[in-house]
């Protein structure tokens, strides 16, 4: 003899899942992370990674200096480096965690593009 799966049993757990659901995605657009990747230069030799929240709507996910860079000029300058570099430091207070230098993250802010220290 088989039992059949009870359909009231399986329904009842879908109001959870949607609540849960939305929960998660309303707690994601309020924190708002993002990622931030300043590559290996001179300041910072070791490169750094690392996820704030609070990230403003004109800032992407992934962001650099370089990507901003690239976002606001079109190219990557020294200056323009140095001036986000100094941008970014208001994010100093809302670093949720710092990990190792990520390449792989670096090439997401910049769109797959590499620039020299």
């Amino acid at each position: 003899m088989t039992e059949k799966p009870n359909k009231k049993r399986s329904s009842r757990y879908i109001p959870i899942l949607t609540s849960l659901v939305v929960i998660i995605f309303a707690g994601w657009f309020l924190v708002r992370p993002g990622v931030f990747t300043i590559q290996p230069i001179g300041a910072v030799p070791e490169g750094v990674t690392f996820i704030y929240h609070s990230r403003g709507p004109d800032i992407p996910f992934f962001a650099s200096p370089d990507g901003l860079c690239l976002k606001m000029q079109g190219s990557v300058s020294l200056f323009c480096r140095s001036a986000a570099l100094s941008g970014s430091s208001e994010l100093a207070d809302r670093i949720i965690i710092r990990l190792p230098y990520n390449h792989w993250a670096y090439l997401q802010s910049t769109g797959g593009m590499e620039f020299d220290e």
